[in-house]
Order: structure tokens, then C-alpha cells, then sequence
């Protein structure tokens, strides 16, 4: 079975559990990221299958999970866009990684198939600016010799909510465009120069999908879920590299996790001749103190038990699974940061 219809089946029968209107006692709450919700949801199904405690996900983008948090209204928030150490303690939060996986632009232009059309980093800022507004520019030409483009307006696509994704889509952007670092810069919500807004990967798919000569950007397993175009990227080697999960690893091979620093890490355009340039890992967050510690402790549960049993099921959607050591680090910050109301440690 191919990793596109593990991926179909996973969505398919794990929906009506993540978005179920009845939640048991023992169910926990989360809220945010749409970028790891295949994986989220995944991990749920089986998870349910094994201890009858179910996981009721809102995939709201990751600006809504840092405020449902930070309201207390869920037992965690997933954000791709991590909080510094500074905003952590000010919200009296906790924050560690779960997985790492890939941003992907994708496309809708009639010939074109997955994998044949190449951009530089510089060339997508360029379209995002609306500096470069047609398929057949010379800049996109340079790069795709023998490619047929059409003199095709572009219309480009973007997340019209606060978006993890969007801020390791901009935060590249930043880096390989001195005009995009001047003009727009790099947070969760930018003020976009042009195009329209989708919300949660799920919008921009859609919206490429149905609009001609159209390009946006989604994580990597709702390029695969909806059958899109994907494009190469040139990387900070001078490579076009394809969006996969081996070269998401690569990206990842220099993190240098601290538990101290809210495990903070930005993966784009990292170096490597395989690593693909728009790599993140995402992040769940929680209270340092729990009212509620048998709560607290269920979540910990869950994502223990997606560190230990987890990993094959993220590598079948082409996420990548943390590193032992980086597992190790996040289950010691959780016996130190996370206490009950007495100021006992929750996880032990």
C-alpha cells in the first residue's frame, strides 16, 4: 500500500474521532496546527484502539491553539510557529516538538507534472510579491528548460488565518529575499501584497486545486491527500531537491534541541545538498501548572505513547520522528516543568 493511500485511509477514519461533538470524561482537547493534523490524527485512531480514550482535535491553524491555550479551554495548544522563552513564561507555558515535516508550494498549471517545475527561493518571493506575475516570466523560464508555460496570469494563494504554516513559509522567505525580509518579514499573519486566502491547509489546497494557473503553499501530506503539483526547490547548496522525508531529515540534521529554550528551532534553509529548504517541526504547548493533573497527565500519556509507538506511523505520511535523545530531553522538561496544584511534578 502506498504511503498516499495510508495517508487517504488514516483521514478517512480518524475524522469522525477528531471532530466528534460527544467527548468521554477521559477524552483529551487540543487545539491548533493544521500542519501535523494527518499525523495527529493517525496517532488518535490507534491510541483510541489500544486504551478507549479518544483525542478530539481542533484543527484551527496555530494561532487559534496558542489563544485556546492560553484561555485554558483545552488541555493543549499545536503551534508550527514556536514561542520563545520569553513568551513562554509570560503565558506560563511549556512547549516541546512532536514531529518535523515539510512545506511545500504547489501549483495548478494544466501540463505541468509533479516534480517538472523548479523555483529558487528567490523566484517564489518574487511571485509572492507580485514582482513576477506571469508562468512564462524569464526568471521561471531560466530554471525550466523544455517545460511548457503558459502566458498565464499567476494567481497565488495564501493561509488567511494566524498560520504555523505561514510562518515557516515566510520565515524562508525571509532568508533567500532581501525585498520579502524589507517589505513583509516573517510571523504567523503577514500583511499579504496580493492573492487569496484559504483557511488551514486544507483552504489553500482547495483553492489550488480549483483555480487555474494558481501556486500556494501546504504542508507536505495535503500536497500528497489531494493529488497536487509539487514543485523543486533550489536549496542553500545550489541543489533542486524534491519535498520527501529524507531530505526533511536532512534539513533537520544540525537541530540543536534545548529543553531550556522551549526547544525552539527554526529547520529553513538549512544547509545540506539534499536538505529541503522549507523544513519545521511543530509543537505542542502547555500550563507549567495544571489545575487539573490527572488531565495534564493523560495528555502526557498520549504523546509518550506517540514518541514510543508513533514513529512508523509518522514516517508513512513522510514526516520525520524525533531522535531518541531529543525524545529523552522532552520526557525529563516534562518532570520538571509541568506540576499539578500541590507542586508536584505530573509526569513522573
Amino acid at each position: 500500500m502506498s504511503k498516499l493511500n495510508r495517508l487517504l485511509g488514516s483521514i478517512g477514519l480518524t475524522a469522525a474521532l477528531l471532530t466528534a461533538g460527544t467527548t468521554f470524561a477521559s477524552d483529551i482537547t487540543g487545539a491548533g496546527a493544521t500542519f501535523p493534523y494527518p499525523v495527529y490524527a493517525k496517532w488518535a485512531e490507534a491510541y483510541k484502539a489500544q486504551t478507549n480514550i479518544g483525542l478530539n482535535y481542533q484543527s484551527i491553524g496555530s494561532g487559534g491553539g496558542i489563544k485556546q491555550i492560553k484561555a485554558k479551554t483545552v488541555n493543549f495548544g499545536a503551534t508550527d510557529a514556536p514561542l520563545n522563552v520569553n513568551e513562554l513564561g509570560m503565558a506560563g507555558l511549556t512547549q516541546f516538538p512532536t514531529v518535523i515535516g515539510g512545506v511545500v508550494p504547489v501549483i495548478n498549471v494544466e501540463g505541468v507534472a509533479p516534480g517538472q517545475l523548479k523555483l529558487t527561493g528567490d523566484t517564489l518571493a518574487g511571485i509572492y510579491l507580485g514582482k513576477i506575475t506571469k508562468w512564462n516570466d524569464p526568471k521561471i523560464v531560466a530554471d525550466n528548460a523544455g517545460v511548457a508555460l503558459p502566458d498565464a496570469g499567476i494567481n497565488v494563494v495564501h493561509r488567511a488565518d494566524g498560520s504555523g504554516t505561514t510562518f515557516i513559509f515566510v520565515t524562508y522567505l525571509s532568508q533567500v529575499s532581501t525585498d520579502w525580509f524589507r517589505s513583509v518579514g516573517a510571523a504567523s499573519a503577514v500583511q499579504w501584497p496580493l492573492g487569496m486566502g484559504g483557511k488551514g491547509n486544507e483552504g489553500v489546497a482547495s483553492n489550488v486545486k480549483s483555480i487555474k494557473n494558481s501556486i500556494g503553499y501546504v504542508e507536505y501530506a495535503y500536497a500528497l491527500q489531494n493529488k497536487m503539483t509539487y514543485v523543486l526547490l533550489k536549496n542553500r547548496d545550489g541543489q533542486f531537491v524534491k519535498p520527501e522525508d529524507v531530505n526533511f531529515q536532512a534539513a533537520a540534521a544540525n537541530a540543536k534541541w534545548k529543553a531550556e529554550e522551549g526547544f525552539y528551532q527554526i529547520l529553513t534553509n538549512q544547509p545540506g545538498k539534499s536538505s529541503w529548504p522549507i523544513t519545521g517541526a511543530t509543537f505542542i504547548l502547555m500550563h507549567t501548572s495544571q489545575a487539573n493533573s490527572e488531565s495534564a497527565k493523560e495528555v502526557l500519556k498520549f504523546f509518550d505513547w506517540a514518541y514510543s509507538n508513533g514513529g512508523k506511523l509518522a514516517s508513512d505520511l513522510d514526516y520525520v520522528p524525533l531522535p531518541e535523545n531529543v525524545i529523552k530531553m522532552i520526557r525529563d522538561s516534562w518532570k520538571s516543568q509541568i506540576k499539578g496544584a500541590d507542586g508536584k511534578a505530573v509526569w513522573k
